[in-house]
């Protein structure tokens, strides 16, 4: 095994670091139930205002955006600005692949 600073190496297997990183801090983003809830709402409904976000989910506004914020910050989500209103959209579908696997591992408990 060899390590440097931008990738490892095992066994001829590449390991970007980078891209580990990336995706550990994706995962970390989509780790609770109502950031996992506005993802599925965005995928059923291509892109929604946070006003529009916060009553379908039945939370708070703030705690809407602070969720929102979380998962743009962190490349889940992107942001348009229309008039007053910002509407939020999923930035890629692949996240969607892995939340459904995790469902269909706690489906078999």
């Amino acid at each position: 095994m060899y390590i440097c600073t931008k990738q490892i190496i095992m066994a001829n297997i590449e390991i970007d670091i980078i891209k580990l990183e990336s995706a550990a801090s994706k995962l970390r983003a989509i780790a609770h139930p109502m950031r996992i809830a506005i993802i599925e709402l965005l995928n059923e409904e291509k892109k929604l205002s946070v006003t529009q976000i916060f009553e379908r989910l039945g939370i708070e506004q703030a705690s809407a955006s602070h969720h929102l914020n979380i998962l743009k910050n962190k490349g889940v989500l992107s942001s348009k600005r229309e008039g007053k209103q910002i509407h939020y959209s999923l930035k890629a579908k692949t996240l969607l692949e892995i939340i459904a696997c995790i469902n269909k591992c706690s489906a078999v408990e």
